[in-house]
């Protein structure tokens, strides 16, 4: 009963904290205090990008398995929640508005797409993993990156969703252009997305991956990734736990695609496979393996290119290559990642841990015998004795 009240407190203080945050990013600002525009899209992205490294990590860190087709399943989140926004939703938010007031509508609607992004993302990760999770390796990650392609090129021949110009609204489907008719869906897809659902969505990845990570099923996954032929031989159902990890972890990257369409409004060339390169280089970056560590890599990339761009004169114009030396540098020197496979917790734990004989030579002045315990002076007679 005591963790629970503790847990619905900390629940409650972080909703708090994020809603504060998020009138702080807004135009309007926190008592008057406001951040700028530029670094609420920063944080805004960076809150995306940890949802989709913490959700890669689960596939590739702790199951083992070598994916890099994760920008194909937030492709598939992005379209599928926006096409549902465009072209169904008007309706349902606006009988909603009448009874609960447009704010509250617009948050439920939103829900509801995301929801639908994540579905239509999880039954994409249940089609490609059943097939492809049986193969090991460099066959996987080919599989993985030839499934992104597809979808990005399927995008890219959709008239129905904008094609190749992206998608902007709902397009005539006689003229295959915006269309000019309300009743046919929105014109505009609206920008739902704030820092608040991106980073309670974020809190919802970390919390979901975690626990996943500390139960049976996470000992199955870890058991996978250490040898999966030893794994088989234990019992464990090693293709149904890797479809299983494959499938949530499609699903998340559904969700970070949903905030993302909503927000930049979907382009084909935001999700190609420069990108699925770039979700792997965070989560090895800061370890994979580590929950933590996928966070911590999410946030350098994310910002360290943007500090970079603060460089004074001529130096800057070099900021890419400094950039790519940085991150080769980190790589020679901590090849396991910045956390490796611990967490931020556990490093530390083992900073307060004092080492073991470092007491300086003689300081224990040690316990007059006098107050030794009568057990201990039983046990000298004993040996005396015999």
């Amino acid at each position: 009963m005591i963790s629970f009240v503790k847990r619905f407190l900390i629940a409650l203080i972080i909703i708090a904290v994020l809603y504060a945050l998020n009138l702080a990013m807004s135009k309007e600002g926190l008592f008057g205090f406001g951040v700028p525009l530029y670094q609420v899209d920063l944080w805004k992205m960076a809150g995306i990008n940890i949802i989709l490294a913490v959700s890669l990590n689960l596939i590739n860190g702790f199951t083992g398995q070598f994916s890099i087709g994760h920008i194909g399943f937030m492709a598939v989140g992005a379209y599928s929640s926006t096409f549902m926004t465009v072209y169904y939703t008007q309706g349902l938010e606006q009988w909603l508005a009448g009874i609960l007031g447009a704010s509250v509508a617009a948050a439920i609607v939103f829900a509801l797409v995301i929801i639908i992004g994540a579905l239509a993302a999880a039954v994409a990760g249940l089609i490609v993993g059943i097939p492809t999770l049986r193969l090991r390796g460099d066959y996987l990650a080919i599989a993985t990156l030839g499934f992104a392609e597809i979808i990005r090129i399927v995008i890219t021949n959709m008239n129905k969703i904008g094609g190749a110009t992206g998608f902007r609204g709902c397009v005539d489907p006689i003229t295959n252009i915006t269309c000019s008719d309300p009743s046919l869906g929105r014109l505009t897809i609206p920008a739902y997305t704030n820092f608040f659902w991106i980073g309670f969505l974020a809190v919802i990845t970390i919390v979901v991956i975690y626990n996943i990570v500390n139960s049976d099923m996470g000992r199955a996954l870890i058991s996978i990734r250490e040898d999966e032929l030893a794994a088989q031989a234990m019992g464990v159902n090693t293709t149904r736990y890797k479809v299983t990890s494959f499938v949530i972890s499609s699903a998340f990257a559904g969700v970070a695609g949903a905030l993302y369409g909503h927000w930049r409004l979907p382009h084909p060339n935001d999700f190609t496979f420069v990108r699925s390169f770039e979700i792997i280089i965070m989560i090895v970056l800061g370890g994979m393996g580590s929950i933590t560590g996928a966070v911590l890599g999410a946030l350098v990339i994310t910002f360290v290119p943007e500090v970079l761009r603060m460089l004074p004169g001529g130096v800057y114009n070099y900021r890419l290559v400094i950039y790519a030396l940085l991150l080769i540098i980190i790589m020679i020197t901590r090849p396991q990642g910045i956390l490796g496979n611990y967490e931020i917790a556990s490093w530390l734990k083992r900073a307060r841990k004092r080492p073991e004989g470092g007491g300086a030579i003689g300081g224990s002045t040690g316990a007059p015998i006098a107050e030794q315990s009568d057990s201990t002076k039983k046990s000298e007679k004993e040996l005396e004795n015999r």
